[in-house]
């Protein structure tokens, strides 16, 4: 049980921590931020995670964690709109669940860092079987598209506290990004 109460301290830690480091990047934010953000003092914080950069490296890897759950769920599924709605379905869940991790992951897309999305770390492109810098221009625009979409609904969502609700909608609205049609 203690082990388990610890694996949920730390998946909160590192969602806070994420949240941050999506926001104000790795070098503007402070390991006194970070803390105050999870509840702790510094001391605290360093009792779960020794430096600012173990825990960025445990943010970063909670999150292609993550997302390479999501790309074994539609990775078999061919391009078109079937595996577009199931990206989606499965980016709402782990946003609605994760907003931290998911707008760390999501950074290289809204600061359009190159370095960042050279590194081929923008798993949802994959996931939409997109290439970023080959694919259809209007592809890759209705891809970044949902995906802003996807970010601002869920958070707004969790900041309205009504997830549930809000998830139905979210997929639509980004689905209807994609420019496909929805079923009757």
């Amino acid at each position: 049980m203690a082990r388990q109460f610890r694996q949920q301290v730390d998946q909160g830690i590192l969602d806070r921590a994420a949240a941050l480091f999506a926001q104000h990047g790795f070098a503007h934010t402070s390991l006194q931020s970070l803390a105050d953000a999870v509840g702790l003092s510094k001391a605290g914080l360093l009792h779960h995670f020794p430096s600012k950069d173990a825990l960025y490296a445990a943010a970063i890897e909670e999150g292609r964690t993550h997302a390479r759950r999501a790309l074994e769920q539609v990775g078999g599924l061919p391009p078109g709109p079937a595996r577009d709605r199931r990206a989606i379905e499965v980016m709402t869940d782990i946003a609605l669940d994760r907003p931290g991790l998911v707008a760390l992951l999501l950074r290289p897309l809204t600061t359009m860092e190159a370095d960042v999305l050279a590194e081929g770390d923008v798993f949802a492109f994959e996931a939409f079987a997109v290439d970023p810098e080959a694919g259809d221009p209007d592809r890759l625009i209705r891809v970044t598209g949902a995906l802003g979409a996807l970010a601002v609904l869920c958070l707004a969502a969790h900041q309205i506290g009504d997830r549930t609700l809000w998830r139905a909608q979210i997929i639509a609205t980004c689905f209807d990004a994609l420019g496909h049609e929805r079923k009757a």
